[in-house]
């Protein structure tokens, strides 16, 4: 079983990641993790931190000579900006309250966080809160999806909508990834994008922000990933604990699921045929998963963000010491993030994945994982 924690505040020293059951002798590709960290900061809407940051991962141990030991991956990414706040965000010494936050933001955990935890600055809450973090989850996730790579699982993440402008895709479109990377908004409707920067621009000008839908599409899933036996090992159930898990996103979706729900039975389930050696079906409403588990047709999940709670015009809150009302506090934001959630929706999908391959063929030595990937694929035909 694959698992990881993470560590680290959005102003604070670094970020940081400790993943353990990764298997043995994976040769890791620095630059894919990389470029997946540079598009996650990229992206029309961003804000300025990104201007700041330019995140790349260090491996400080689990890797010798580029290949995986199956012990204790430990990734880092320093936070440049750091050097600006280290006396505000330090260890210890004397407490600064020169960026004390008192006035919560509304949609965001300030609140929730400072009542919990009993804090007398909600900067404690907003720092490890903030989705600076996912910073950290796509180098986990980009080790995860490079592996998939290999053994043949293609993933894709992409921008359906923004706002009210969405966009007209083909999920199985052979050119999909490459229409997205030329996007300035990850989505490869061209004449959408177009329409989607403009609604940013208009949304920026009024000082306020956006949010959108992106979908993550596996390619090349055999079936049986997961498992209907508990309900903690169904494969849609753990896609959407971690899709739900990013901050901003306040629903998920497996195929058609919110459609699907309008409909009748025979205008939904995707109907079986046996050609050429193989199960198929005519349609994938489903999004290549069936009681819990993948059945050999792409699977296709949609993340829901909401917009950004933090505006420049300010939303009516409460400052804290006093009670009186006020407008909530501003930290440096975007006006839309939902490019970067591509990203992230595709290294959180990434994760779970290998996760379901690993419970299924091994962890020990990603050759033999690898062959047994292969020999199941093989022994499925004609049966």
């Amino acid at each position: 079983m694959l698992r990881f924690l993470d560590g680290g505040e959005s102003h604070g020293k670094a970020l940081v990641a400790i993943i353990e059951g990764f298997p043995a002798n994976f040769e890791v590709d620095l630059d894919f993790i990389n470029k997946n960290l540079l598009l996650r900061q990229s992206g029309y809407g961003r804000g300025g931190r990104q201007k700041i940051e330019r995140d790349r991962v260090e491996i400080l141990s689990g890797v010798r000579f580029s290949k995986t030991l199956a012990s204790p991956i430990t990734m880092l990414i320093p936070n440049k900006d750091y050097e600006n706040w280290q006396n505000i965000m330090a260890a210890f010494g004397e407490k600064s309250y020169k960026k004390r936050v008192t006035k919560p933001r509304p949609g965001h955990a300030d609140l929730a966080g400072y009542l919990k935890y009993n804090f007398d600055d909600m900067r404690n809450v907003l720092e490890r809160s903030s989705a600076r973090n996912t910073a950290i989850r796509v180098a986990v996730g980009s080790l995860c999806e490079q592996a998939l790579e290999k053994l043949g699982i293609k993933l894709v993440g992409f921008v359906e909508s923004i706002g009210k402008i969405k966009a007209n895709i083909d999920y199985y479109d052979n050119e999909i990834e490459k229409k997205t990377l030329k996007s300035p908004v990850f989505c490869p409707d061209e004449s959408a994008t177009f329409e989607m920067i403009a609604e940013i621009e208009k949304t920026k000008l009024k000082g306020d922000t956006l949010g959108g839908v992106v979908v993550v599409v596996a390619k090349d899933v055999p079936p049986g990933l997961g498992s209907y036996v508990f309900y903690d090992r169904r494969l849609d159930g753990r896609l959407a604990m971690a899709l739900m898990s990013i901050q901003a996103v306040k629903a998920v979706e497996i195929g058609d699921g919110i459609k699907n729900a309008f409909l009748t039975g025979s205008e939904v389930h995707d109907e079986i045929i046996y050609e050429n050696g193989q199960y198929k079906r005519l349609s994938n409403r489903a999004g290549g998963i069936e009681g819990g588990m993948s059945n050999g047709e792409d699977i296709i999940v949609k993340a829901y963000m909401k917009p950004i709670p933090t505006l420049i015009k300010g939303l009516r809150s409460v400052d804290v010491l006093t009670k009186a009302k006020n407008i909530a506090a501003f930290e440096r934001s975007d006006v839309c993030a939902t490019p970067a959630l591509s990203i992230v929706a595709k290294s959180a999908v990434a994760i779970e994945l290998f996760n379901a391959v690993l419970e299924k063929f091994g962890n020990d030595d990603f050759e033999a994982l690898k062959k047994a990937f292969i020999d199941y694929k093989e022994s499925l035909k004609n049966r």
